[in-house]
């Protein structure tokens, strides 16, 4: 390896390195990790991913926790052909609705977009997916500032139940006195 090779492949080593430890890497487009789906093909699942953006959006997650629920949905499909034509057919239903892809929707048209199909079975099946692969993450728990089951504390009355930190106090006349 000549000196200058190496000059450069060290720099992109490190320029990498510090894109992984700052958060800056993230997944920016469906092709990119389409490739490992066995069911879905790329516009299904970046469909499936801006569907999943816009139901439970964070701004402190980033792509990659949304694609956790892409993979997870595409793995029953995969494995339950009723759930790979559900997808499908639920897919080409919500491109139908508005004038163009869903994926190609500015994101205030994706919330109309999606509240047209909200009744459907689709659109329950991407929900529930989502509810457990997003919210059974732990780390979308530390992300998120949730610290988990609290029986093992006895309970939320002496464990977190007045731990908020991010809304004002109440005024005195919200709460009732004890007698």
């Amino acid at each position: 390896m000549k000196r200058r090779e190496f000059l450069q492949k060290s720099a992109l080593m490190v320029a990498g390195a510090a894109a992984l430890a700052s958060g800056a890497a993230t997944v920016s487009h469906a092709d990119q990790w389409s490739g490992k789906l066995k069911a879905l093909d790329a516009h299904q699942a970046e469909t499936l991913l801006k569907m999943a953006q816009q139901l439970f959006p964070h701004d402190r997650l980033d792509e990659s926790y949304y694609v956790t629920v892409v993979h997870d949905l595409d793995d029953e499909a995969a494995t339950t052909p009723a759930t790979a034509k559900l997808i499908a057919a639920g897919v080409a239903n919500l491109d139908g609705k508005m004038d163009t892809k869903f994926v190609s929707l500015p994101p205030d048209k994706q919330v109309i977009a999606l509240k047209k199909i909200q009744d459907t079975p689709f659109f329950e099946k991407v929900r529930g997916t989502e509810l457990v692969s997003l919210y059974n993450n732990h780390s979308v728990w530390e992300i998120i500032g949730y610290q988990g089951a609290s029986y093992r504390f006895g309970g939320y009355l002496h464990h977190g139940f007045n731990d908020l930190d991010w809304l004002p106090n109440p005024p005195e006349s919200a709460s009732p006195k004890p007698t």
